[in-house]
């Protein structure tokens, strides 16, 4: 089980992402439009730089909806391995079986 801490954290990244995502998006497209002005796409990558960090969508870290770990996670079924090892085994992921030879 992931610290309590790390799994806030995480979650208060996500609302971040959520909120300024289309501010970060407009300053973006400002700053990439090579037909706009070098002073004008400069200041928006300087209202880009003060945005908070943690609302940049890089920042999120996939983290396991049971456990909370962070490694061994597999985005299809947002679970890490050995969730996936637990639950395969009780039979309560269809289509998954044990192998074995």
């Amino acid at each position: 089980m992931a610290k309590t801490s790390s799994v806030e954290k995480n979650n208060h990244r996500r609302e971040l992402v959520a909120q300024h995502a289309a501010k970060r998006q407009r300053l973006k497209d400002v700053a990439n439009d090579t037909k706009r002005p070098a002073e004008e796409r400069f200041a928006a990558r300087l209202k880009l730089a003060e945005m908070p960090r943690n609302g940049s969508k890089v920042r999120i870290r996939n983290r396991c909806e049971l456990t909370g770990r962070a490694r061994g996670y597999y985005r299809k079924l947002k679970l890490c391995r050995n969730q996936l090892r637990e639950l395969a085994s009780q039979g309560l992921v269809p289509g998954m079986t044990k192998s074995s030879w």
